[in-house]
């Protein structure tokens, strides 16, 4: 498996399959791509044993990885639109880990003072909580609504605490049925930086995109069920200088002038030569594009959406 930090389980499906050269699916894995509008894809990905989770590295499971184009001007149209395709999915995933009246803890990870990785934060901002109605309003609620409550848990650098630690706390006292876990993940493209969502029934391991990891949210740790909302923000530094470089090289070939060592040289060859050069002097850089405030209120309003509409 080629070494590129990325959280999304199509890339890395993707980058297994050209790395082995293969034609048909990787065994232990079924794909399937879905094209919503001319503005939505989604790309099924499904590891069904070990020998798949293996191949690509993520757990078993089921992954879901929404294309949206154009989001960083997007109107609110738009927005919804996003938001409604991210329902449909997600209450899907609800329905077959719990009952219609069950409790729901949202949990938004990230840190609300560093941009790329305030996207749980403003998510959870615009979640409409309501497990407190049932205590003091229960002539006012609806019999259809869902108690749900939500917690942005901060980041360790800045309480001292894991947020496993602190979800643990809350899932005691609280006994939610499910968890829906947000979080900035990291791509291994510049294009998916804001404009990509993946869903997932299998939990999540916060920084593990960017090399940071923390403990594991998952039912195994928490004894409840987590459904993990993700957003690519960031990209290494390495993997923009290796697109780079694969631009430069096809601008060569196009010429006619290239030579056999540049024909040779293939994308994880030149992904690792441009990471050996940056990581001695500590220049391997996690990068985010200059228009990420505008992204991030975006994809925040996206997911709120969809998880308001999908509880």
């Amino acid at each position: 498996m080629q070494n590129f930090r990325t959280d999304l389980a199509d890339e890395r499906r993707d980058l297994f399959r050209k790395a082995n050269h293969l034609e048909n699916e990787i065994p232990g894995i079924e794909a399937e791509e879905v094209q919503k509008d001319k503005y939505i894809k989604l790309s099924k990905v499904k590891i069904l044993n070990e020998e798949g989770a293996n191949a690509i590295g993520k757990p078993i499971g089921s992954y879901i990885t929404f294309d949206l184009k154009y989001l960083n001007v997007a109107g609110d149209e738009e927005i919804q639109n996003a938001a409604t395709a991210l329902s449909e999915e997600l209450k899907k995933l609800i329905e077959s880990k719990v009952q219609k009246a069950d409790d729901i803890l949202v949990v938004g990870l990230g840190n609300e003072k560093v941009t790329p990785d305030s996207l749980g934060p403003r998510v959870i901002s615009k979640i409409d909580v309501t497990r407190h109605w049932f205590t003091y309003m229960p002539q006012l609620t609806d019999e259809n609504t869902r108690p749900v409550s939500a917690v942005s848990p901060g980041v360790l650098g800045t309480t001292g605490i894991e947020t496993q630690e602190i979800l643990k706390g809350i899932v005691e006292n609280v006994k939610p049925k499910l968890i829906i876990v947000i979080d900035a993940l990291a791509s291994k493209s510049m294009e998916r930086i804001s404009s990509t969502i993946q869903l997932a029934d299998t939990g999540i391991v916060p920084g593990a995109g960017v090399g940071n990891k923390r403990s594991e949210l998952s039912e195994k740790t928490l004894g409840v069920p987590v459904i993990a909302i993700g957003v690519p923000t960031v990209v290494e530094a390495a993997t923009v200088a290796a697109d780079s470089l694969t631009i430069f090289i096809k601008r060569l070939q196009e010429e006619a002038k290239s030579n056999q060592f540049l024909n040779e040289l293939n994308e994880e060859n030149k992904y690792e030569m441009i990471k050996e050069v940056l990581q001695p002097n500590d220049f391997n850089f996690i990068v985010t594009p200059k228009e990420i405030d505008d992204l991030i209120l975006n994809m925040s309003s996206v997911v709120a959406r969809g998880i308001n509409m999908s509880l």
